[in-house]
């Protein structure tokens, strides 16, 4: 524990974690909306490269200048690239950071044929470390085990798709999804036994993540004032990402906290 708490510790200090230089616009609009410019510095967009080209296929969250926590059914054998201070995926702002990828260390329990058994958390070392600056920051990462209250507010972020079957956004969109307990989403008529003690659930609504938002973060604010990656987007109901009683299920960092630290530090 001395060894997490150090790391913890380094990344609360030295980077400034969770305290984005251009507060998020906290909409508690029914539906996403467009972020404020750069107020989620620490999302980024995962590409692969196609036909010459780099596309984008999943979020991500940088927790270290030179590491990104994304989620497992993100990664194959690809080429990745990771765009830091990224903004509008159509347009080249100036502010973005291109980072090759070292090293991607998928958690060994993460199985590419069963989304809903868990452990879909992924950890990409990038090549050379971003350059912090008002635009490109860390988020901070949870105490291990912490559980986030019911109805608790968080925020999802990423580029999905705009609706089921819809395009992906060009703009960073940010949603207000409250948490559901666990109690709650694993009853029979919500996810039932699919959603493990390792996952958080949240919204369950018309709010919802969707395809392309995965492995982005779930922002929750604590009680310092700094926001908590608190989850990793990993899946949806086949029914539509917006079903009702069907919350965009997240991997729970805390769950992961001591095996994140260890990664990084071992790497």
């Amino acid at each position: 524990m001395m060894k997490l708490g150090l790391v913890l510790l380094l990344a609360a200090t030295a980077y400034g974690c969770g305290s984005p230089t251009y507060a998020p616009n906290p909409s508690r609009v029914v539906n996403g909306v467009d972020a404020r410019p750069y107020s989620w510095p620490w999302q980024i967009s995962l590409q692969y490269l196609s036909l010459g080209s780099y596309r984008h296929t999943c979020g991500g969250t940088l927790i270290a200048p030179n590491w990104v926590l994304t989620a497992g059914h993100c990664i194959s054998s690809r080429k990745y690239r990771v765009v830091l201070g990224e903004y509008d995926l159509t347009r080249q702002e100036n502010n973005e950071q291109n980072r090759d990828v070292e090293k991607i260390v998928v958690h060994p329990g993460w199985n590419d044929n069963c989304v809903a058994c868990g452990d879909d958390v992924a950890l990409i070392k990038l090549a050379s470390s971003a350059s912090i600056n008002d635009k490109v920051q860390t988020a901070c990462v949870p105490p291990s085990g912490e559980i986030m209250a019911h109805n608790e507010p968080c925020y999802i972020t990423g580029w999905g798709r705009l609706y089921t079957g819809g395009p992906i956004a060009s703009r960073l969109q940010q949603a207000l999804l409250p948490v559901v307990g666990h109690s709650t989403c694993s009853r029979s008529d919500w996810w039932g036994g699919s959603v493990k003690p390792t996952m958080v659930c949240a919204g369950g609504d018309i709010r919802s993540g969707c395809n392309g938002d995965s492995g982005g973060p779930l922002n929750c604010k604590g009680n310092d004032g700094r926001w908590y990656v608190q989850g990793v987007t990993s899946f949806v109901s086949s029914r539509g990402c917006n079903t009702i009683k069907k919350p965009t299920v997240f991997t729970r960092t805390s769950s992961f906290t001591q095996w994140i630290s260890d990664t990084m530090l071992n790497n």
